[in-house]
C-alpha cells in the first residue's frame, strides 16, 4: 500500500529527471483510512527522516488539514496522533503519482506503485 510514510521517500528516477522530482503528486486517487497500531516512540524517531513541507503538502491534497504548516519543535502528543494517522493509516490504493519535474507518471494498482521504468527512461 502506498502511505504517506513510504511516499514520502519517492522521488522520480528517470533519466535526466533532477529538478523538481520530488514529492511525486498524487491525482485521480481512491484513498482508503486503515486503522494502525499506534506507536508514538517510532513516530518521534521517525520525524527527523521526514520532509515536513512536502508531507503537509500531500496530506493537504489528500483532504487531511490535521499538520501544522512548520514542523513543531515539540509536539504534543495529539500532534503526534495526527501525524501516525497522516503517516500510518492513510492509504492511496489506487491513482497515479506524477513527477512535477519531467511529467512522467506512476500508477497505483491495488495499493503497489509501479516505479518501473521503461530502459530509455533509466538514468546511468
Amino acid at each position: 500500500m502506498v502511505r504517506l510514510i513510504t511516499h514520502n521517500m519517492l522521488t522520480c528516477h528517470v533519466r535526466n529527471c533532477t529538478k523538481d522530482n520530488f514529492p511525486l503528486v498524487f491525482s485521480d486517487v481512491e484513498l482508503v483510512v486503515r486503522e494502525a497500531p499506534e506507536n508514538l516512540d517510532f513516530i518521534r524517531r521517525f520525524l527527523p527522516k521526514l520532509d515536513w513541507a512536502a508531507l503537509v503538502d500531500t496530506a493537504r491534497s489528500l483532504g487531511d488539514e490535521s499538520l501544522p504548516g512548520t514542523q513543531p519543535e515539540e509536539f504534543t502528543d495529539e500532534q503526534l496522533r495526527a501525524l501516525h494517522h497522516v503517516l500510518m493509516e492513510m492509504h492511496v490504493e489506487e491513482g497515479k503519482m506524477t513527477c512535477r519535474g519531467c511529467g512522467h507518471i506512476y500508477h497505483i494498482s491495488n495499493g503497489i506503485p509501479n516505479m518501473l521504468l521503461a530502459e530509455h527512461e533509466v538514468g546511468r
